[in-house]
């Protein structure tokens, strides 16, 4: 995830950015070319847990692609504190890898960029065609009516990780489907001396992901139809409110949390602390911090009435990376053959079992590491009820602003600060002044 000073900045730069390319500056002219038919740079987003964890995933692979076309490829795997901003400059600069990974919320903001590669319906056909991939990771890929700035190459969704022990001492037979229901279960939590809900209250891209599905729960969404900021609307602050009340109001959050940004959440589970996880595809996270998976169970992310589905019964955005080519690589057609073997179907069941995550190409879905029961919730919640975030070039500026915005009311609940309709509402109204102007 990224840091909360780095997405402040990134802003700033994707700003610039796409001023540059207005201007038709930056890397966004030109179309590539096989000058360097050797060779590739990749930059790796960091999925394991840590940096040489995805080294020792990634190299036999890139290894393995190496002796079946010649094509070197330098591996660097950037923190994600790190990649957007990263990302950004190279943008500006032309000095980029051939090919890197994105986070799928990021399609949009990058495309408008114009520095990345369309994959028009002829670059599909080089990698197979785009029917291989499911609709939801494709509706994550750039803007509405636009060709895909990138690829889909592992998808993830949230599901809510509860400890078993914790819920049989405490009394509690299954998992909340609402969110009434995980509140009354954590007070029986509570009353044995555990802490109910991790979170990562200072971290800008979790607070997003998690007020966009409490958003879409209440019918709201954060941009009109044309693509203008709306953050102030009364759906969207009760929603806001309502996720900051499980530290404020419903005392299910430890307000410690509110200044977690660095996956410390998940380490309080793995260690028995806490009960329950609101996280993405967290299997293999666990398991390197020493958790079996017979220790917890893996449910749908609660709603507020009924059971998850479409509609306002929404319970995950559509979590990813994406897979693109910067437009001005000098190995274009070495980088079409990579995004064509990292989506191969066996690379696919390689790369997304290391992961925990759910391959976006149908064909790889089947396999047998992607039917146990943890993988099942995921696949299902992507299937029937995930939402992509808005596909608008201010993407990454909402995340920032909203995120930080989400990110003040915590450290004004874990105060002892009062949570009300009004504070929240002059917070997003701070978020949505900072947006650019449409």
């Amino acid at each position: 995830m990224r840091s909360i000073r780095a997405a402040a900045v990134g802003a700033v730069t994707l700003s610039l950015a796409l001023a540059a390319t207005a201007c038709g500056g930056g890397s966004s002219t030109g179309g590539g070319s096989n000058d360097s038919p050797k060779t590739l740079t990749y930059w790796a987003s960091n999925q394991g847990a840590s940096i040489e964890v995805d080294k020792k995933v990634l190299q036999p692979e890139l290894d393995k692609f190496q002796k079946q076309t010649g094509i070197k490829v330098k591996l660097e795997v950037v923190p994600w504190s790190d990649l957007l901003n990263r990302i950004l400059t190279a943008t500006t600069s032309g000095q980029g890898p051939d090919v890197l990974n994105i986070g799928n919320t990021w399609s949009a903001s990058l495309q408008a960029t114009g520095a990345l590669l369309p994959w028009d319906a002829k670059n599909f056909a080089k990698i197979g065609g785009r029917d291989r991939f499911v609709d939801s990771a494709l509706e994550s890929t750039g803007a509405e009516g636009k060709d895909p700035a990138a690829v889909p190459l592992y998808s993830m969704a949230y599901a809510l990780y509860y400890n078993k022990k914790i819920f049989a001492d405490a009394g509690i037979a299954k998992p909340p489907v609402t969110w009434d229901e995980l509140i009354a279960d954590g007070k029986k939590i509570s009353a044995k001396g555990k802490s109910v809900l991790g979170a990562e209250g200072g971290n800008v891209s979790e607070n997003i992901h998690h007020v966009f599905v409490f958003a879409k729960q209440h019918g709201a969404d954060f941009f009109t139809s044309d693509g203008k900021p709306d953050f102030t609307n009364d759906k969207i602050v009760a929603a806001v409110q309502q996720y900051v009340d499980l530290m404020a109001k419903d005392k299910v959050i430890p307000t410690g949390d509110a200044e977690y940004a660095q996956n410390q959440s998940v380490s309080d589970f793995a260690k028995g602390k806490q009960a329950m996880l609101l996280w993405q595809s967290a299997t293999a996270n666990l398991t390197s911090q020493g958790m079996s998976d017979s220790d917890y169970g893996i449910a749908p992310v609660p709603v507020q009435s009924g059971t998850p589905g479409t509609g306002t019964q929404v319970n995950s955005m559509v979590a990813g990376i994406n897979l693109a080519v910067f437009k001005n690589t000098r190995n274009l057609d070495g980088a079409t053959k990579f995004v064509k073997f990292m989506t191969s179907d066996d690379e696919q069941k390689i790369l997304n079992t290391a992961y925990s995550s759910i391959p976006p190409v149908k064909t790889a879905q089947g396999a047998a590491a992607f039917t146990t029961p943890a993988n099942a919730v995921l696949k299902n919640t992507l299937a029937t009820s995930a939402a992509a975030l808005p596909q608008v070039a201010s993407e990454s500026q909402f995340e920032t602003t909203v995120g930080t915005a989400v990110k003040n009311l915590f450290a004004d609940a874990a105060a002892g600060r009062a949570i009300t309709t009004d504070s929240v509402k002059a917070e997003l109204e701070k978020a949505q002044q900072q947006m650019p102007a449409a």
